[in-house]
């Protein structure tokens, strides 16, 4: 996505939010930046944007005209770098971000008949590190340095990161277990299994998936501990290897520690997977997305 001011960006955050606290974390500054940048922004417009209290931030008159001008803007920009793109060409080929946590086996999987339907289309794939910061900018800045990546088709995470995605198919949630703990042996697994258990769960309005998981634990197995992490990574992965804590995941995850095992839970609980691309794709990303569709579809209406 083409940056504007980032101060713009931590605004929108806040005044989604209603709070420097969790604008930071959506940003991934500090509490401190984040007031920072609203005060000079504030400095620059010439008037308050917000109301400051206990309870949070809500916005003034001014912010919340500032507001809509400023989604404006950031959709003007993206048009307008989207415009450029295709007025030169648009050539070169589809790049797919790849870590473990966005494996590309998906689309691999389907490139000879997306290469059948379109001859011209060629993918390159692209490592990166799945941190945080990486994630934020990969999703946020999705067709500057790669066109798509793999992973969970959630409203909610669509609406945080401003990309839009091509669900392929709905993945059960899973249950990642230690090799050396006892329900490691199992095939699969029932809620009853996990009590007593620490179950890692993304925190709370990240995922809608997850979110609907949590509330149904909550509320019929109490007897499973929750415990919130950020953010997916190989790194949760080794702090539930290395504490002996369990943590929610997918099939598609089976490899991403040889330590860690990936079972089946009947609950009944699925999220949405497939390709998260830009919002305003490029023509030969749209070209893409098409011929992905074509050539899944004979499996999206198999039996």
């Amino acid at each position: 996505m083409f940056e504007l001011d980032p101060r713009l960006k931590t605004f929108v955050a806040a005044a989604e939010t209603g709070s420097f606290a969790q604008a930071a974390e959506r940003v991934f500054v500090s509490s401190t930046a984040v007031m920072k940048q609203i005060n000079q922004l504030e400095d620059a417009v010439g008037v308050a944007l917000f109301r400051r209290s206990h309870q949070g931030l809500t916005l003034t008159p001014a912010g919340e005209s500032f507001l809509a001008d400023v989604r404006q803007l950031q959709k003007d920009a993206q048009a307008a770098v989207t415009r450029a793109r295709a007025a030169g060409g648009d050539a070169g080929t589809i790049r797919i971000g790849t870590s473990p946590m966005t494996p590309a086996r998906v689309l691999i999987d389907l490139w000879p008949k997306v290469h059948a339907i379109a001859p011209n289309l060629r993918f390159s794939l692209v490592p990166f590190e799945n941190t945080p910061a990486n994630a934020r900018a990969n999703l946020t800045g999705m067709g500057r340095d790669m066109d798509m990546v793999a992973g969970f088709v959630d409203e909610g995470l669509l609406k945080t990161h401003g990309c839009a995605g091509l669900a392929l198919y709905r993945t059960p949630l899973c249950v990642a277990v230690p090799l050396d703990h006892p329900l490691a042996g199992k095939k699969s697994l029932v809620p009853r299994d996990l009590y007593g258990e620490t179950l890692l769960i993304v925190k709370r309005g990240y995922l809608q998936e997850m979110d609907a998981l949590r509330e149904d634990l909550e509320a019929h197995h109490p007897k499973i501990r929750l415990e919130d992490f950020a953010f997916h990574s190989t790194e949760v992965f080794n702090q539930c290897e290395n504490g002996g804590k369990l943590l929610v995941a997918i099939k598609e995850w089976q490899d991403v520690h040889p330590l860690m095992r990936v079972l089946p839970v009947r609950w009944g609980h699925t999220i949405p997977f497939g390709l998260l691309h830009s919002p305003t794709p490029t023509p030969r990303v749209q070209a893409c997305i098409d011929a992905i569709c074509q050539a899944y579809q004979p499996q999206v209406d198999a039996p």
